[in-house]
């Protein structure tokens, strides 16, 4: 795959793929700008090099034009992000956006609307995809977000352009997964949490033969803990996956990984922040507590196998951070990893789950980069090839 730095761009038009898929409120403002301003380096940099700027994103789930979804909405915002005015069009394929594509000088920058206001984006439509490759010269996938779907945008309309390369945020992407996958530094740890073993398993398969350590945390611990013999009282378990569980931890053995589970939690009896809490061993869950956080015994634990670590992988929380009072797991665990990757550790986090956590307790900039795609980079660490990626890729 090509990158920006081996394109000619000057005086270039550049159909750059955005994921501009931004939070807004009741009045329609951006909350969120952070995907805004994940893609401003690679703007920046075709800018720089002379060319011009179209850029393409969807927003959210549309049937079909929804003005509530339309981008006008963040047109400003992508203004105030880049310092300087974008255009704004009010189609995406169509004769004003083509003349407003042909209108464009050096150093300009336009914004498509929505994308999927079309069913044929979703559906990979070539006729839709052929018209959006006629508004450039060049073609740039930057939306890691959305590049494990094969998009008339992601994907179709990749094979039109002679000119095509990966952005800068996908580059990191790619990079930053390469670097947990392939070429990081040992020992490797990868950190799984969230609730279901069942949601992660063909993670876990791909990852054995590529990390030294496994740190298995949250819901799917029960599972693992129930598997051995242990008593989970009413947490989370997958009762169909406890043979599987126990041919997992020898799989591991055989691959010479360490897992790590728990040793104590703070359970609860009843789903709420407020009921009462109390520590357990994790063997020792009582009938009627329901395991919702890490214990200190276990925080203590982690923190020992985090520190050890050069590479580091986090995807899920170790508890129900979203209740205060079962938060202290996740943000110790994010201590935890900032502290390592101060020490030189690279560690990436990914997955919805533990991005917002990292940005909730004030670890996105303290950890050496934070994934913008949950389901993609699931589907990266599964070991699939994702089809936005793959149709960059020049023969």
């Amino acid at each position: 795959m090509k990158t920006l730095n081996q394109l000619n761009l000057n005086g270039k038009k550049v159909l750059i793929r955005v994921d501009f898929n931004v939070p807004l409120n009741d009045e329609k403002k951006v909350t969120d700008a952070t995907r805004i301003h994940a893609a401003k380096p690679t703007i920046d940099a075709v800018l720089a090099a002379g060319g011009s700027c179209i850029l393409m994103s969807h927003l959210g789930r549309p049937k079909g034009n929804t003005p509530d979804l339309s981008l006008v909405h963040i047109v400003d915002e992508v203004s105030n992000v880049l310092g300087s005015a974008v255009k704004f069009v009010d189609q995406s394929v169509g004769e004003t956006a083509q003349q407003a594509a042909e209108s464009l000088q050096p150093g300009d920058v336009l914004l498509l609307e929505n994308l999927r206001f079309h069913k044929e984006e979703t559906s990979g439509n070539e006729e839709f995809a052929q018209k959006l490759a006629a508004l450039a010269d060049v073609y740039v996938n930057d939306a890691f977000g959305t590049a494990h779907r094969a998009h008339a945008s992601t994907t179709i309309v990749a094979k039109y352009f002679k000119e095509k390369a990966v952005g800068r945020l996908l580059e990191q992407e790619i990079a930053s997964i390469d670097k947990v996958l392939r070429s990081g530094e040992k020992p490797v740890l990868a950190i799984l949490g969230g609730s279901k073993v069942s949601s992660k398993i063909t993670i876990i398969e791909n990852i054995l033969d590529k990390v030294d350590h496994l740190i298995i945390g949250g819901g799917m611990a029960y599972t693992f803990i129930k598997a051995m013999g242990g008593k989970v009282g009413n947490s989370i378990c997958e009762d169909d996956l406890l043979q599987y569980t126990l041919e997992l931890m020898q799989k591991a053995k055989d691959n010479q990984v360490e897992i790590h589970l728990p040793v104590d939690v703070v359970a609860t009896t009843a789903f709420s922040n407020d009921s009462e809490r109390k520590v357990f061993n994790v063997n020792e869950i009582p009938d009627g507590w329901e395991g919702l956080d890490a214990g200190p015994a276990s925080r203590e634990k982690f923190d020992k196998v985090v520190q050890n670590s050069k590479t580091i992988l986090w995807n899920g929380p170790l508890g129900v951070f979203e209740f205060s009072n079962f938060s202290t797991g996740t943000i110790a665990l994010g201590e935890s990893v900032a502290e390592a990757t101060k020490n030189g550790a690279f560690s990436l986090v990914g997955g919805g789950d533990s991005v917002a956590a990292v940005k909730q307790f004030g670890f996105d900039d303290k950890v050496s980069y934070v994934s913008t795609g949950g389901g993609a980079m699931l589907e990266s660490l599964e070991g699939k090839t994702l089809p936005g990626i793959a149709a960059l890729k020049t023969t």
